[in-house]
């Protein structure tokens, strides 16, 4: 842009020079004719003036143009919100004010404040040079297993954590009163298995620490001992933090510990671990009577960190340290101080029987929402089910800070606006934020466990729209999501969009969505419907193509399109303004659908949403634009080469002496491309069966149908691979350091909607009834036994499993879209 910019002032001034120079020869000529002349050169003046005023005028109309619309990049939207302000906080919502909004920690709780009181749990088995201290979650810790195994979304929770020999147990539950979300009480079991005698000193560290409002006041016995905080925020008022002596596992014989204690100033949430960390001191010793001494490491003094001499502080961190010799059990108790009349305090064995309680209901209402009983599932793959649901709900996040975004208007990025979001995120340990292609398949699982849950997630994403009708499609707000994205995904380009899956979602709840809901939506729908229409049109009517892909196509095999949200799934091999995407035009068919379905209810008009959908879905239109007759396919269209390939590049010395840089994989082009369609047999092929825009009589659906259960093409006995073993970059890397991503794996959420598709025809009237019942229940059965297979031998739902071994892989834990499989098993669809 900058280039242009200084390309297009260079022939500018050029022009203004030869405009000149050209004055000044007429000026001379009119002199040398005589003062008969003077009118007409009056006139050419005043014509020249005229002319500089009006490029003048167009210059400054396109730099006011340019400005109006990067300032509309940063402006929300101005619909109402779709989020009644306030409805967050204690009093509109006291059951959902407190909770585990804190997915990147292995254990924390948060309320959804904009300044949050934070909590949360971090632990170091003790060795030689100290020993790894866990606090977020994080891939390279090796866990064998952790998760949560039961959590209703509100009040109750239950997880296990293996690192090694040691199990620990959190669990936690509420208890309503007062006006600031009422108490809360957590319960931690500590012991080793497998490990020899002694066993191995373990260190638990609760703490609480807030975040730029709020006080703190330690309690302290012995001088060591933290045996309390109180305190005080805006949204809290008055609380009390009580940590409890721990005991045996039987929760009643109390347990010898050695106590440490720490008070330091917050340089942010985000650097807790290294306040904690740098504060570790080895001076200390354990000493039970009559046992042999053995020293540890525990918190000391906290002298700041690096960088930070002169920083003020963001907040207060009170951490109490419990060092102890396994088996045992810690409790913590949250009192709220607006509770009146409160009965005894939620800890021993009222803290046992209310979990025991809550663990109980909620098996009932997973069986009640779910049936898996009725459907046969035996105990272990309910408690799979069971757990999938749960590790979502645990994984629910409540973030608060600005995107940075940019505009192809602008030469640098800027800040939104603050905003929150309230979402489940992907993946604990690798995507703790918001993604908006995930959450729609996120919330079609949710909807059926807690409309009103989703209804309110739904809200705060639409509640993220600019002027323009632009989501953001990564939400990395605040600091504590900043630091788990590397610096190169932080910037939001306001170009890219993402499949709007929030309508799958928001169409599983239309039945019994309240109006007033509804009326809050609809003007935000209508300007993000609008935004696609207006921002991803492609080369002819009723096409459409994705923006942002990427714009160096020389680094990439094929150059990704992370806006579809399938990234380096094979697109036309140059991209241009000729492609047209079949997977985006589906994706606005269902748009289309969902838009009309919601204006009906509404009674405003529906019939430009029902015209458009009737004409996406035209069949006969879909195949003039996407059938490729020598593909035997759907497919997308575009400037196209099927000769590419990557090849080594030595790369000669700069200068004589030193050794020649190593060589690099770069991309060769061996025939030149051309307009055609895109020969990539895979997810994107099936789109018009995914999301049943083919009429169950279309005589395209055999063949989709062959495809999909070919043995050679899509068809393993874990699940649909993301593109056929004999399509040319089947698992072909994309650069020399990315491996294939949706070029063979199996993922879920695609998985999931073709058995949804397959459900469908099977129930309607057509030619491919019985076909496509017998492939959905052989597609239902392979998915569901090789996730519950993966996760009995890994302990986790995976990103995406492997299409010759139906191994897990990519990142982990992955519950996001992974956990569809409890719908899949329920045949909820």
């Amino acid at each position: 842009m900058a280039g242009e910019r200084r390309r297009r002032g260079g022939e500018g001034l050029r022009e203004r020079t030869r405009e000149r120079g050209a004055r000044r020869e007429r000026e001379q000529q009119q002199q040398q004719r005589g003062p008969g002349r003077g009118r007409g050169r009056t006139a050419l003046l005043v014509t020249a003036a005229a002319a500089a005023l009006a490029l003048g005028l167009a210059a400054a109309a396109a730099e006011w143009n340019r400005w109006s619309a990067a300032a509309r990049l940063v402006t929300p939207h101005p619909a109402p919100p779709a989020l009644p302000p306030g409805s967050t906080g204690p009093l509109a919502s006291p059951r959902r004010f407190w909770g585990t909004y804190r997915p990147h920690v292995y254990f924390g709780m948060k309320t959804r404040s904009p300044r949050a009181l934070v909590t949360g749990l971090m632990w170091l088995q003790q060795g030689e040079g100290g020993g790894s201290l866990r606090h977020t979650c994080e891939q390279g810790d090796g866990l064998s297993q952790y998760g949560w195994l039961m959590h209703d979304g509100e009040n109750f929770g239950v997880q296990e954590i293996r690192d090694g020999d040691l199990f620990l147990k959190t669990e936690f539950v509420k208890r309503p009163g007062g006006e600031h979300g009422g108490d809360w009480s957590w319960r931690l079991t500590a012991r080793m298995e497998g490990a020899g005698s002694p066993a191995p000193l373990l260190s638990l560290f609760f703490y609480v620490a807030t975040d730029g409002q709020g006080t703190l006041e330690p309690h302290l016995e012995n001088k060591t001992r933290l045996a309390a905080v109180t305190g005080t925020s805006e949204e809290l008022g008055r609380f009390t933090l009580t940590f409890l002596r721990p005991t045996a596992e039987s929760g009643e014989d109390p347990k010898y510990a050695s106590y440490n204690f720490l008070d330091a100033a917050s340089p942010g949430l985000h650097r807790l671990t290294e306040v904690v960390r740098s504060s570790l001191s080895n001076r200390f010793v354990f000493a039970p009577r009559g046992k042999s001494r053995r020293r540890f490491f525990a918190v000391d003094t906290f002298r700041g960190l690096p960088g930070m001499a002169g920083e003020p502080p963001r907040g207060r961190l009170l951490l109490h340290q419990v060092t102890l010799e396994p088996p045992g059990v810690v409790e913590v108790a949250f009192e709220s101080g607006s509770v009146v009349d409160r009965p005894a305090r939620l800890a021993g064995a009222r803290l046992a029987a209310a979990l025991a309680q809550h663990a109980a209901a909620f098996r009932q209402r997973f069986e009640e929402t779910f049936g898996l009983g009725r459907k046969g599932f035996p105990p272990s793959q309910r408690r799979f089910a069971q757990a999938a649901l749960s590790e979502v709900l645990g994984g629910m996040g409540y973030f608060h800070g600005r995107s940075l975004v940019q505009s192809p208007l602008q030469e640098s990025p800027v800040p939104a606006p603050e905003a929150a979001l309230f979402t489940a995120v992907p993946s604990r340990s690798f995507f703790p934020r918001g993604f908006l292609w995930d959450e729609g398949f996120h919330q079609l699982l949710l909807a059926r466990w807690d409309p009103a849950l989703s209804r309110e997630v739904i809200a705060h994403w639409l509640d993220l729209m600019n002027a323009e009708g632009w989501i953001p499609r990564e939400q990395i707000l605040g600091e504590e999501a900043r630091a788990k994205v590397p610096p190169e995904f932080l910037l939001q380009h306001s170009e890219t969009a993402n499949p709007p899956t929030l309508l799958l979602a928001l169409e599983r709840l239309l039945p019994d969505a309240p109006l007033p809901y509804l009326h809050r939506l609809f003007p935000r729908l209508q300007a993000w419907y609008d935004w696609y229409n207006r921002t991803q049109a492609g080369p002819l009517p009723l096409t459409f193509r994705w923006r942002g892909r990427d714009p160096n196509p020389e680094r990439f095999l094929n150059p990704k399109t992370l806006a579809s949200g399938l990234d380096d799934y094979p697109r036309a091999s140059h991209p241009s303004s000729e492609e047209r995407h079949l997977d985006l035009r589906c994706w606005m068919a269902l748009a289309s659908r969902v838009l009309g379905e919601v204006a009906e209810r509404l009674g405003e008009p529906a019939g430009p949403y029902r015209e458009m959908e009737r004409a996406l879905s035209d069949n006969g239109l879909l195949e003039r634009l996407h059938w490729a007759q020598e593909l035997g396919a759907f497919a997308d269209y575009g400037n196209h080469s099927s000769a590419v390939g990557l090849r080594w590049q030595r790369l000669a010395p700069a200068a004589p002496g030193p050794p020649p840089p190593a060589p690099r994989l770069v991309r060769e082009v061996r025939e030149a491309p051309q307009l055609r369609f895109v020969g990539a047999l895979g997810y994107v092929s099936l789109f018009p069966l995914l999301l049943q825009l083919l009429r169950p009589d279309s005589p395209r659906l055999p063949t989709l149908l062959a495809t999909m259960r070919g043995e050679g093409q899509l068809w393993t006995p874990f699940g649909l691979r993301s593109l056929a073993r004999d399509s040319p970059l089947y698992m072909q890397r994309n650069t020399e350091h990315d491996p294939p991503y949706w070029r063979g794996p199996i993922w879920v959420n695609i998985n999931y909607l073709a058995l949804r598709a397959l459900h469908g025809y099977a129930g309607a009237d057509g030619p491919q009834r019985e076909r496509a019942a017998g492939i959905y229940r052989e597609l239902r059965h392979n998915l569901v036994a090789n996730l519950y297979r993966q996760y009995t031998e890994s302990g986790f739902l995976w990103e995406q499993y492997s299409d010759s071994t139906g191994r897990g892989q990519g990142c982990h834990p992955f519950a996001g879209w992974s956990a569809l499989v409890v719908l899949v098993m329920a045949e909820d669809y």
